[in-house]
């Protein structure tokens, strides 16, 4: 049903308020009526919970007390409604990350989910930061919830970007190192999706490979 305003009237699916009541229960029938017209009907389901999580490096703290849990969302309503309140990541302070996993997982490779897994990553110039970042981000969110790498996208555990002072890093999180054929095809889903072309290239790196890394180079699986 249509709903209009005009200060005084709000006609809703409520309908109009008893005609007996007091100035003040009039008002807050009509705010009541319109917190209910402003809320969907009916939400659209994910195929899976999602958590955001925020990394704020604090020098002070460890790992684990930097990185806090946000909310949880799990229809596509609301992750809209979470994206449009949370800075860009091109916004949010260098040494600084979002991340993006399914609610039973932890953004960190010694979460059991992650441990045998590893990453898809697209490192960006930092001069490309606010060109760019936000939109890949945004994307690569928008394939995962979205379930777009089809019978491949059960391996896909999450996401996360970190910005960094001379470059920035966005990577799909997998549950399998293993399986070139999933890995590979979701590498690719996931290349064609940001519309990378020839101009970058997406690394894969095993989180095993990651943990004894020299220096900050870790063994690349894969390249596209």
């Amino acid at each position: 049903m249509t709903i209009t305003r005009d200060g005084n009237r709000v006609i809703s699916l409520m309908g109009e308020p008893p005609v007996n009541c007091s100035e003040s229960e009039r008002k807050q029938y009509i705010e009541s009526a319109n917190e209910s017209a402003l809320t969907p009907l009916c939400k659209h389901p994910l195929n899976h919970s999602w958590t955001l999580w925020y990394y704020q490096n604090i020098r002070s703290n460890s790992w684990l007390e930097n990185q806090k849990k946000v909310s949880t969302f799990s229809t596509v309503e609301d992750f809209w409604s979470l994206y449009n309140h949370v800075e860009q990541p091109s916004r949010i302070n260098s040494s600084n990350d979002y991340s993006v996993f399914k609610s039973n997982i932890k953004p960190m490779w010694e979460d059991p989910a992650n441990k045998k897994g590893g990453k898809w990553t697209l490192t960006l110039d930092k001069r490309f930061r606010y060109q760019m970042l936000d939109e890949y981000w945004r994307e690569i969110l928008m394939a995962m919830i979205g379930e777009t790498f089809g019978d491949n996208g059960d391996i896909v555990n999450g996401a996360v970007v970190n910005v960094r002072n001379s470059r920035d890093k966005v990577s799909l999180w997998l549950a399998n190192a293993q399986n070139e054929t999933n890995i590979l095809a979701i590498g690719h889903s996931l290349k064609a999706r940001l519309g990378l072309g020839n101009a970058f290239s997406l690394c894969f790196e095993a989180h095993e490979d990651s943990q004894v890394k020299i220096g900050s180079t870790a063994k690349t699986r894969f390249t596209i």
